[in-house]
């Protein structure tokens, strides 16, 4: 169950999605316009905002911007259709996942579950450190030479799956699986946005990246390789 803070033009929709992710036991406050959500957030900490793009006044793109611009809130966008500006759009703005509208009450509720469970902590793991960067998967925590980094939900599960494999090439459709846990949505732009939000925190120089290395038609490793030479 989560404090989910619900941003919503559309009257009707959002007392439907408010009434049914409450019997689902969620805490819920609605909200209609970006600028009355992000108002009400220091007062009322949502654990996870599910965010409409086509707002009045501010966007949701907006909307979804600041947020991420003051930290790691977990965003969870509605688009009214399947375009592929908006979706790139809103992920590149920061948002975690997307759902199409219209959106069955189960089908939102299910992904809310699914962003929240990847900020559990994996219990007796010990920090780890790759280069100049420490992961901590116990506390959920990273590091850049001693920097803490302020990374999402989606970003850390992303990071901790590569790297717990240094050097293994995995498909996109492999990490949907492992850190989204959609194999139905099948949609890689979920994964080359988180890849490209984490790279400019984690990288030096994010255009030529050290750690999330893509593989030219196979997927993403994480580096740097070992060297196995004698």
């Amino acid at each position: 169950m989560a404090r989910v803070m619900l941003i919503e033009d559309d009257t009707s929709l959002r007392e439907s999605l408010r009434l049914a992710l409450r019997r689902q036991g969620h805490e819920v406050e609605a909200v209609s316009t970006g600028e009355e959500g992000l108002r009400l957030l220091p007062t009322w900490p949502a654990e996870l905002v599910v965010l409409d793009l086509m707002l009045p006044g501010m966007s949701g793109f907006e909307v979804c911007r600041r947020l991420r611009a003051e930290g790691s809130l977990p965003i969870l966008m509605l688009t009214a259709r399947g375009d592929d500006f908006d979706i790139v759009t809103g992920l590149e703005a920061g948002a975690d996942d997307y759902v199409v509208k219209p959106v069955r009450p189960r089908v939102l509720d299910a992904r809310i579950r699914a962003v929240l469970r990847r900020a559990e902590p994996s219990a007796g793991a010990e920090p780890e450190t790759h280069g100049d960067l420490t992961l901590d998967r116990l506390t959920l925590t990273v590091a850049k030479a001693g920097v803490p980094l302020v990374l999402t939900p989606v970003e850390l599960r992303l990071l901790f799956e590569l790297s717990a494999a240094p050097a293994r090439v995995f498909s996109r459709r492999q990490l949907l699986e492992a850190v989204w846990e959609e194999d139905y949505l099948g949609d890689s732009r979920l994964v080359d946005a988180c890849v490209h939000r984490l790279r400019t925190k984690i990288e030096e120089l994010p255009a030529k990246p050290v750690y999330v290395q893509t593989v030219r038609g196979f997927g993403y490793r994480f580096g740097p390789v070992p060297d196995m030479s004698p």
